[in-house]
């Protein structure tokens, strides 16, 4: 109840969503405060998925 409160969701909200929602909220709210060293250029998923997906 405790990460669901600083998600602010209240009893009815979660009445209304599985545990699968929930948890992919904590998720999401986890992965907004990561720091990631590297970032894509523009365009390279784009290429990526031109390319059949393959790497390299």
């Amino acid at each position: 109840m405790l990460r669901c409160a600083e998600l602010g969701l209240t009893t009815q909200d979660l009445d209304q969503m599985t545990v699968g929602m929930v948890y992919d909220m904590l998720i999401e709210k986890m992965n907004d405060e990561e720091k990631y060293p590297i970032k894509g250029q523009p365009g390279t998923l784009k290429n990526f998925l031109e390319g059949g997906g393959k790497i390299g």
